[in-house]
């Protein structure tokens, strides 16, 4: 009789010990599921992040870009104003010619 008790405290024991085990185990479980939801968590912030400098970098660039156009316009105009001016040079002088060879 007192083996069968012994026994048994042998097994409650180990069945303790088995529940221990399965604890830990689903603990550990518990922690890597929350640990990869963070990192998750975590990435999701970093690529949205990311974005917002991709954007604002885009931003720039179109900055930029608007900025060189107006200059290119700007220098097409002055261009066009040049050649004007110097086609009304040319009349002027055409003329003066003129004007002289009537004289003569």
């Amino acid at each position: 009789k007192e083996e069968k008790k012994e026994k048994k405290k042998k097994e409650k024991k180990k069945e303790k010990k088995k529940e221990k085990k399965k604890e830990k185990k689903k603990e550990k479980k518990e922690k890597k599921k929350e640990k990869k939801k963070e990192k998750k968590k975590e990435k999701k912030k970093k690529k949205k992040k990311k974005k917002k400098k991709k954007k604002k970098k885009k931003k720039k660039k179109e900055k930029k870009k608007e900025k060189e156009k107006k200059k290119e316009k700007e220098k097409k105009k002055k261009e066009k104003k040049k050649k004007e001016k110097k086609k009304k040079e040319k009349k002027k002088e055409k003329k003066k010619e003129k004007e002289k060879k009537k004289k003569e």
